[in-house]
Parts: C-alpha cells; sequence; structure tokens
C-alpha cells in the first residue's frame, strides 16, 4: 500500500501554552509487561484450541500404522455410514490437481495416494458433529497396506540399489547432490586442511550422535476453518508464518489467496514446530466440502506426528592445534535425518555447515553437511536451526583438544575466539562485535554455587537437592559435582539470499481527545513479546501513551515467520520505519497549521514526546491532540535488511548470514555415578544482545533457551525404531520435558554492544543460548565422571555402563 494521509484538514490556530517535554513511558529500553501475561497466568487468555463457532463441526486425521508401505486400498463406507459423519476425504477428493505444500520444495502430500512415507503421514479425514464420533468414524477407514523397504539412516539412503524416497529424483535431483535419496548438500572449503594437519602439534578427531527432539509446545496444534458466502474461507489458526501458509494453502483449494482470508488465533508456543503446516489445508477442505465452520484440535499423541522435529545427526570431527594452543584446521562431516520430507531441510544444511566450526578463528576448513531423505519422521525447524547440532560436537571437540595440550578449556577458547573483523569459513567477515573471550570471562569468573552441606557421612542437608532426591533414590553415596563451559555462534535472520523482509501499517489519530497510534502487522505472537515491543516502539518513536496492537492476519503485508530470532530485528524494524514514515507526516501537519506561531517548527529538530511536538532542545510546541485534530495519519511499510547471497555449493563461500549472536554458559552439575542421575545446580550465561528493548523479556528469552538446552543434554528424544522406523514414545509419558523442579538457578549477565547496522543496534536473542548451554552441561559431566561422552541426551545407562 502506498503512503496516504486519510482525513480531512483543520484551519490553523495557535497551540495550548505547553512546559517542557519529557520522554514517553514505556518506551525502548524499559520493562514493561506484557499486554497478555495476566489472561495466560489466570487461564483466561483465548488459545486456538478455545475457538467456537454456532453449528460447528470436528475434524479428525486419519494417519499412517507404518512408515514405508503402498496404499492398496481405503475403504471409508462404515465411517460415512455412522450417524453424525458430515464428510470423508482422501486424496481422490481434493478439489485442483495441486496435492502438495511444502516449505521450499513442495514434496509434501495433502493426504497420502499411492504409497505412504513415514509413520503417522495423513491419509484421510473425517468431519462430524462431535469430536469423539469424527475419531469413532476416522478408525473405521479400512486401508490396507503392502508393506515397502524402510529407510532409516545414510547406509541404507545411499547404498547400492537403494529404494527411493521421492521417486523421480533420480532424473533430475540438484547436481551438487550425489544421491537421490540426499536432500541438500554443502561443502565448505577454505584454506588447505590438509597441510594444516601436517602443521598440528595436537589432532584430535570425534564422531558424535545428536538425537530427534520435539517442540514440545503445550499448545497441540489446532484452529477453525469457516466457510465464506463468497465462496471462500476464513481460517483462524496457531501458526508461526500466515503469509507462507496462505502461500501453500490457496493452490490446493483452488482459491485466490484473497479468498483464503488468516487470522492468527492465540498460540501456545512454536519453536520452529509452526513454521509448516499442520490442520490448515484439512480444516479448509472439510470446512468448503460440508459448508459448516470445522474445528480440528490435536490431541498430544496426533501433535508428535502432526509437525516436524529437530534433525537427529551424526557429526564427525577433526580439529589440529599448535603447541601454543592455536587451532591449524577444522575437519568435519555432518550427516542431518531429514526424514521423508523436505520442509526446512535445505536451509538447516547451510546453517549447520557455515556455522559448522563456532565462534573460533581457523584459517583452514574442510566442511560437509547433508541432509537426507528417509522414513523416518519430517525434520525442519526447531530453535537453534541446525546449529544446535553443530555446537553439541565442536564444543566438545574444544575440550578435548584443550586437554590434550593441558590448557584450560576456557582459556584455550579465548586464545582462538573469533572478535569483529574475523573471516569466517564461508569468507564473510563479522562487521559488528563479536565479544566471544569476554563473554567466556563473564561466565568463568561469576561465584560458584556452593557445595552441598554434609550433616554426617552419606547423608546431605536436603535429600531433595540431590540427584533424583524427590524420588527418595539417593542419600548423597556416589553424587560428584563439574563444572563445563561453552560458547556458541547463531545467525539471525533468513539468509542465503531470501528476501526477508517485514511489513507494519501504523496510524495516528486522535480518539476521545487522547493521540493514539495503531500498529497493525501479521507477526505471529508465539510467546517472544512482540506484541510488546512493538508497542514501546511506537510510543518512543511517536510520543503516545495509547498503542493499540491489531491482531495479525493477512489483510497486511507479510511479516515473515516467528522464527530464526528475526522478528524484534524484522518487524520491529518495520513498525520502526512506519512510526518513523508517520512523525514525519505529523510533523508536516504540525508545520502547516502552527509553523507562523514559532521559528522551532522550521529551524529546530523536532521529536514527538510524551503526547507533544518538542524540539531536540526539550521545548514543547504543541499538543499531538491538537496537531491531529480531525486529521489521521495512516501508512504501511515494508522493511528489509542488507541483502544477502547464497554459499557457493563447491566452496561453500559467501557472504550468507546478515548478523550473528553470541552466548557463553557455564554449567555445574551433580552426577549420582552409581544411578546415572543428573541434577543441573546452575546454568549461568552471559549474551550480547546489542540493545534489550525489553530487559525483563530479553533475560526471559535467555533463560527460556537455555532450558530448552538442558532438556537436549539431559532428557530429550523421540526414539525411533531402527527396523520399522515407528516412534515409541509420542507422548509426555516417555518424551521428557524439564519441569520447574529440573530447571535450575540460570543467573544471566546481558551485555549491550550495538551492531550498527540494526534497528536500535539489537541482536537476535531467542536461539543462541540453545546452543551452548546443551555442550556445557555435557562438559559438566564429563568433567564429574571422567566419561568420554559423545551423544545427547545422556541416559542414565550412559553413566552407569548398565
Amino acid at each position: 500500500m502506498p503512503p496516504q494521509t486519510s482525513g480531512g484538514s483543520a484551519p490553523a490556530r495557535t497551540p495550548t501554552s505547553l512546559t517542557q517535554g519529557a520522554a514517553t513511558k514505556g518506551g525502548v529500553g524499559e520493562s514493561t509487561l506484557r499486554p497478555d501475561g495476566v489472561l495466560k497466568v489466570t487461564g483466561e487468555f483465548a488459545y486456538s484450541s478455545d475457538l467456537w463457532h454456532e453449528d460447528m463441526l470436528w475434524g479428525y486425521t486419519l494417519r499412517s500404522t507404518v512408515a514405508h508401505a503402498e496404499i492398496v486400498s481405503i475403504d471409508t463406507s462404515q465411517a460415512l455410514a455412522t450417524s453424525g459423519v458430515y464428510a470423508v476425504l482422501t486424496y481422490d477428493d481434493l478439489p485442483t490437481d495441486v496435492k502438495t505444500y511444502g516449505l521450499e520444495i513442495q514434496d509434501t502430500p495433502v493426504l497420502a495416494h499411492g504409497k505412504v512415507r513415514h509413520h503417522g503421514e495423513p491419509v484421510a479425514l473425517v468431519a462430524a458433529d462431535h469430536p469423539e464420533t469424527a475419531r469413532r468414524a476416522a478408525a473405521k477407514i479400512v486401508v490396507e497396506y503392502a508393506d515397502l523397504p524402510v529407510i532409516t539412516d545414510e547406509a541404507s539412503a545411499t547404498a547400492p540399489g537403494a529404494p527411493l524416497v521421492h521417486e523421480g529424483r533420480d532424473d533430475h535431483h540438484i547436481g551438487h547432490v550425489p544421491h537421490p535419496n540426499i536432500v541438500h548438500r554443502q561443502p565448505i572449503v577454505r584454506g588447505d586442511a590438509v597441510a594444516a594437519a601436517e602443521r598440528a602439534d595436537v589432532v584430535v578427531s570425534g564422531e558424535y550422535v545428536f538425537g530427534m527432539q520435539d517442540q514440545a509446545f503445550l499448545g497441540p496444534e489446532s484452529g477453525l476453518a469457516v466457510p465464506g458466502e463468497d465462496g471462500g474461507v476464513d481460517l483462524y489458526v496457531a501458526t508461526q508464518w500466515l503469509h507462507s501458509d496462505l502461500r501453500q494453502i490457496a493452490p490446493v483449494l483452488g482459491l485466490p489467496e484473497k479468498k483464503v482470508r488468516m487470522t492468527l488465533s492465540g498460540v501456545g508456543g512454536a519453536f520452529g514446530g509452526r513454521e509448516d503446516l499442520s490442520m490448515q489445508i484439512h480444516g479448509c477442505l472439510l470446512a468448503l466440502r460440508t459448508g459448516k465452520p470445522v474445528k480440528i484440535v490435536y490431541n498430544r499423541f496426533e501433535s508428535f506426528f502432526g509437525h516436524v522435529h529437530r534433525h537427529p545427526a551424526k557429526l564427525w570431527y577433526e580439529h589440529g592445534a599448535t603447541r601454543d594452543g592455536k587451532l591449524t584446521h577444522v575437519k568435519c562431516r555432518i550427516v542431518l535425518d531429514g526424514g521423508a520430507y523436505a520442509s526446512a531441510s535445505p536451509a538447516v544444511v547451510g546453517n549447520a555447515a557455515s556455522l559448522s566450526v563456532g565462534p573460533y578463528v581457523v584459517e583452514d576448513v574442510d566442511i560437509e553437511a547433508l541432509a537426507l531423505y528417509t522414513n523416518n519422521p519430517p525434520c525442519g525447524a526447531m530453535r537453534g536451526f541446525g546449529a544446535v547440532q553443530a555446537c553439541f560436537a565442536y564444543e566438545a571437540q574444544m575440550d578435548k583438544v584443550a586437554a590434550e595440550l593441558g590448557l584450560d578449556p576456557v582459556e584455550f577458547r579465548q586464545r582462538n575466539a573469533m572478535e569483529q573483523g574475523t573471516l569466517l569459513p564461508t569468507g564473510q567477515q563479522v562487521d559488528s562485535p563479536a565479544p566471544v573471550a569476554e563473554l567466556l570471562r563473564r561466565v568463568k569468573a561469576r561465584p560458584l554455587p556452593p557445595e552441598r552441606q554434609w550433616e554426617s557421612a552419606g547423608s546431605a542437608a536436603d535429600v531433595r537437592a540431590l540427584p533424583g532426591g524427590l524420588s527418595n533414590t539417593t542419600h548423597g553415596e556416589g553424587v560428584v559435582r563439574g563444572v563445563g563451559y561453552a560458547v556458541g555462534i547463531k545467525n539471525v535472520g533468513f539468509s542465503e539470499g531470501f528476501d526477508d523482509y517485514s511489513t507494519a501499517r501504523v496510524r495516528m489519530e486522535v480518539i476521545n481527545g487522547e493521540p493514539v497510534a495503531t500498529v497493525h502487522t501479521a507477526m505471529a505472537e508465539v510467546g517472544q513479546g512482540g506484541v510488546t515491543v512493538h508497542a514501546q516502539i511506537a510510543r518512543s518513536e511517536l510520543g503516545v501513551s495509547q498503542v493499540t496492537i491489531q491482531p495479525a492476519d493477512t489483510q497486511v503485508g507479510s511479516a515473515g515467520s516467528t522464527s530464526a530470532s528475526r522478528q524484534t530485528y524484522m518487524t520491529g524494524g518495520a513498525v520502526k520505519n512506519t512510526c518513523e514514515a508517520v512523525r514525519e507526516r505529523v510533523l508536516e501537519i504540525g508545520r502547516r497549521r502552527f509553523g507562523s506561531y514559532h521559528p522551532a517548527w522550521a529551524t529546530a529538530e523536532l521529536l514527538l514526546e510524551d503526547g507533544k511536538v518538542v524540539t531536540d532542545g526539550g521545548e514543547a510546541l504543541a499538543d499531538l491532540a491538537d496537531v491531529l485534530e480531525g486529521e489521521a495519519v495512516d501508512l504501511e511499510l515494508e522493511f528489509r535488511h542488507r541483502p544477502t547471497e547464497a554459499f557457493d555449493l563447491r566452496t561453500g563461500q559467501g557472504n550468507g548470514h546478515v548478523q550473528y549472536s553470541f552466548a557463553a554458559h557455564r554449567a555445574v552439575v551433580e552426577v549420582d555415578t552409581e544411578l546415572g542421575l543428573v541434577k543441573v545446580v546452575e546454568l549461568a550465561c552471559a549474551q550480547d544482545v546489542g540493545k534489550a528493548l525489553n530487559p525483563l523479556s530479553v533475560v526471559g528469552q535467555i533463560q527460556g533457551g537455555t532450558t530448552q538446552g538442558l532438556g537436549v543434554a539431559v532428557m530429550e528424544e523421540i526414539v525411533v525404531d531402527p527396523v520399522t522406523a515407528k516412534v515409541r514414545n509420542p507422548s509426555f509419558t516417555d518424551y521428557l520435558i524439564p519441569t520447574i523442579l529440573d530447571t535450575p538457578a540460570i543467573p544471566v549477565d546481558v551485555l549491550e554492544l550495538a551492531d550498527e547496522h540494526a534497528p536500535y543496534g539489537l541482536r537476535g536473542v531467542g536461539e543462541a543460548p540453545t546452543l551452548s548451554s546443551t555442550p556445557a552441561v555435557l562438559a559438566a559431566i564429563r568433567q564429574a565422571t571422567g566419561l568420554d561422552l559423545n551423544r545427547t541426551p545422556i541416559r542414565p545407562e550412559h553413566l552407569t555402563g548398565s
């Protein structure tokens, strides 16, 4: 939408007499409270699962019970005959020739056709007048399968004569990919790693295994599709990217995008798991077929099958160093299991490869990262996005090299720490602060938590504070303490030449005598606090205390995904830019109305503060209510960051990322070596955030990411049968996540070293702490036990040898 001004003009008049201006309260840099905070903690907040519509039907998805098989037949007759059932849909009922979707590669079927490629793949849909009726009707659908060979790892995926997960890729798969069952491959070669290895005094190698994690958001997938009178559909849904959903949904429905109207509903967490579609197309199909609103709410079992997971990985690394503790080279190979469909795997590969060396100076590298097609569950975006897997391995390697050299692990890292101006293995220069050594210094300098006080031999002062103590499993026998360190590097924003932009519409007007700003974006608020920050930006830039945040929908331009630590940078940047343009338009109105009354209107630098127009010297010239009386300013603008470029597919060279964030952790753990139980006592973090727009929210993001990293270290893993590729633990009974009883003290040290290229100098916050918290916990466990632990998560049997 082009910039425009709406409303009539009022005659110029003398401005009200004013005192000195004052900065507007609740602006950038303050810890303002979330507008939805009280509603959420009291249980009154409306999530997407709370949606309701008169005469509403309920949808249910029938999913495959096997991982790889031909579909011989589907008999829906008994389901259709069930009282209360309005529709049963299979692949043959899809309305257009577009029957697949996907974030980057459109390879995911709306409903399975001909074959299923993973356990839990959608096969049929049911709409009924009650959720239990829909579930029972779906159970009556008879699907006959003929089992096919199951591909579960690199060996079975790339063996001579291996069956293809996706037929046709043998003829037209991407040239740089050596096998059709490889989704994407990215090498990075710089210098001469072979020659550098010969110069090294110490060479250390290791193999590492990273398990599959679930995003485990507390609000399962849900939404409500309402058919429109114009033949379109209104979809209310919990998602991370409204416009990406729209782009994938409309072609399948055979509708123009303007007839698929999407509105964000309350989101109960995301962490990457809502970037891909789940029930969106299914709900719309059922609503359009029945002519009635259709609600779909997954239970927890369905949720484990309804979204992508974090890529499990196998990683091989070699590090070399000189006797004085300088890295000579790094070689590595990272194999990510992408599962049955591509999702975000190509971008995850790019991140894993480009960040695989970590925040260190290394001249000579030989790196390969790739993602496989298998019959395991599809994997895609999750907090950390490829950098988590790499950080787990390279930080273990840094500890190994330090031990081999007899150096303190923190000192060894500091000797090799990158700084502003460092060239990455991709050839890109880090052109903003990179305080890696300082972050490490800060976490190491922090006082250690006190040792346990023992009342007598074998007895602790408080048994509950011991590993497994709440279950009364130990009284302190065999409990040892360990301390470990780690630091990581994470990119911010979309990379590799992606047209990353966000849109904001801002309206400024007088309502009931008060100047009010209304901010409208399509940003998905998934708990990260964008709705708070956008109001803070509007207050700071427009000088108003009253800011309304419009619900996110597709009636405004795209805000991109709430992922990649990008929303405060990108949509915050869009709100800032649009507010600046609105401010200039407001000042134009003020000059037109009041410019003849005071020379400062023409000569001074003017600002909007605390409901007034003020000079940069603090002199107030007019009330905003007087300036805007009878007029409104309404603008919609886009914001883009600096351009990036794709990595070269042979060498991996290129300016692929727009910004980097850094975090360091120190973990203190206690391990019961007899029972194999771990208690994390403290997980201290230091992180550079550029500028803390909302300090309280920033600390919350860091503590949340740290806690997820703790879960990755010691408890979270989706277990997939290596023979059948079936998920063994799709429930919170068997998939464990940290609770408040597992979460340690997480003291946070926040640095604010501005990135001059970013709005307010800010740096993306949310993902970096997830990287380094996991290897810090593993390092502490290794230090406590002396074991060479090379996988995550750590289980009791890994610590006891049982």
